[in-house]
């Protein structure tokens, strides 16, 4: 008698090419498992569970209602970008989905509009791609997102306030703001259940929420890097070091542990490979000459570049024809000079990347985002300060890159430029985001973060209370 293993590994296999043909038929389904874990949108684990922090409308886009009836121009810039726009705005009569300014002072720090626009986003209108549920309900939340524009506020005092009067608190206006938005949420129950440790603080511009830092320190900030916070951490790590901070996570105000650095704007369009032409120009700058703390580097990088055959250098301002002059100079050079200015970083690495001019990055240390997700070194250049500041260092090793080697780091920028994308084309930034853009790759920062910051929750809680 014949053995019926034969028959029954026919049968099975008859029936499981029919299933795989069937499933291949399934557009809900694959069995692709490479490309399905290799895409963002495939969810191993729950969406982030965000609660929006109950605050009057005035604190987010009520400040773009201020902003757009604004009648005098920014008085930092020798134009008025918006100008136009306003007109039209006013002309017409709309509220409610506005969009956030053009001046590029205050574009440059527009995280804050996109991510809330995210949330604001009906249920039905979001994209399945979506990395974040929003609750409403506080308790059923992993984080708690503060609803406020931070930048614009700052920025609108920075550009129409008084002369000088940003730091003071009196007839400050953003001081004013500042102080409301931290006391209300400081008296909701969401903060005293954790300490604020997992509520979420948009702060982009280096010096949004400047009065107030100090007690939202516990808190997740959203950064563009740690510059402006470096002199306060000092005097705070030598006041903490008096006492005990064990209730910290170890931060004085921030800290890779628990907060999140995010994209810069890029304020020049996007060029794609195919539209890329011969670059004549080694290296390229354009920017302020003078620079403070850590952006002094910059004047010593000017005098060893200037004369340098292939290099241009040239002072500028973000108006628009210093945009239409920095457009045409880093999409005819080969690399793009990043040095610090008055914070380590600034749009102008992410301007590079979006017009695929490899990026030199000058700097001993600074902080990049959605690292661990992106590879800076594939399309970047490091060079240490000590280098770089050397007499015909730089520019002879950028000379020794091959032409094979700048192509490969301009193929790897435009894999990645969409990362670094914000728009997401809807009007007043209210709409489904990008698979994997700026806002769902913020939102994937904060979730990485949650293990710690529970840990700290909890680790408060058993403490036991002053007898």
């Amino acid at each position: 008698m014949k053995s019926p293993i034969p028959l029954l590994i026919f049968l099975s296999s008859i029936f499981l090419l029919t299933l795989l043909i069937l499933l291949s038929r399934s557009k809900p389904c694959s069995l692709s498992f490479s490309s399905s874990l290799d895409n963002p949108s495939f969810h191993i684990h729950p969406r982030l569970k965000i609660y929006v922090a109950d605050l009057p409308r005035s604190f987010n886009y009520g400040l773009l209602d201020q902003y757009w009836s604004l009648s005098a121009p920014d008085s930092r810039i020798n134009s008025d970008p918006d100008a136009e726009l306003r007109s039209a705005i006013a002309a017409s009569g709309r509220r409610g989905l506005l969009p956030y300014p053009e001046n590029p002072l205050i574009k440059q720090y527009n995280a804050e509009y996109w991510l809330l626009g995210d949330l604001e986003t009906p249920v039905r209108l979001r994209a399945v791609s979506s990395v974040v549920e929003r609750v409403y309900d506080w308790r059923n939340a992993d984080v708690v997102f503060v609803p406020f524009f931070a930048t614009l506020s700052a920025e609108m005092e920075l550009g129409w306030g008084r002369k000088g009067g940003f730091l003071k608190k009196e007839g400050n206006g953003d001081y004013s703001r500042q102080r409301d938005v931290v006391d209300r949420i400081k008296r909701s129950d969401a903060w005293k259940r954790s300490g604020g440790r997992d509520h979420v603080f948009v702060l982009t511009d280096p010096v949004a929420m400047w009065h107030v830092r100090a007690e939202i320190a516990p808190a997740m900030l959203l950064v563009v890097d740690f510059g402006g916070w470096y002199k306060l951490d000092a005097k705070e790590s030598a006041k903490e070091s008096q006492g005990n901070t064990s209730h910290m996570i170890q931060h004085t105000q921030v800290s890779l542990i628990k907060d999140v650095i995010v994209p810069y704007t890029h304020l020049l369009p996007r060029l794609q490979l195919l539209e890329d032409r011969p670059r004549t120009i080694l290296l390229y700058f354009k920017g302020a000459k003078h620079r403070h703390r850590g952006g002094l580097i910059r004047e010593k990088l000017w005098d060893v570049l200037l004369n340098e055959h292939d290099v241009v250098m040239e002072e500028g301002f973000p108006n628009a024809t210093g945009r239409e002059q920095s457009i045409k100079g880093m999409r005819s050079s080969d690399f793009c000079l990043h040095p610090a200015g008055d914070t380590p970083t600034s749009c102008r690495l992410f301007d590079a990347v979006l017009s695929l001019c490899i990026p030199v990055i000058v700097s001993d240390y600074i902080e990049l985002p959605f690292e661990g997700m992106v590879d800076y070194s594939e399309f970047a250049v490091f060079v240490s300060v000590n280098d770089a500041v050397q007499p015909g260092w730089l520019v002879s090793y950028l000379r020794s890159f091959s032409e094979d080697q700048k192509n490969g780091f301009r193929r790897k920028m435009m894999s990645v430029q969409h990362m670094f994308e914000y728009d997401n084309g809807s009007p007043g930034g209210v709409g489904p985001v990008a698979l994997d853009g700026a806002v769902n790759n913020i939102w994937r920062k904060v979730q990485q973060k949650l293990p710690l910051i529970k840990e700290a929750i909890v680790r408060e809680k058993r403490k036991p209370g002053d007898r």
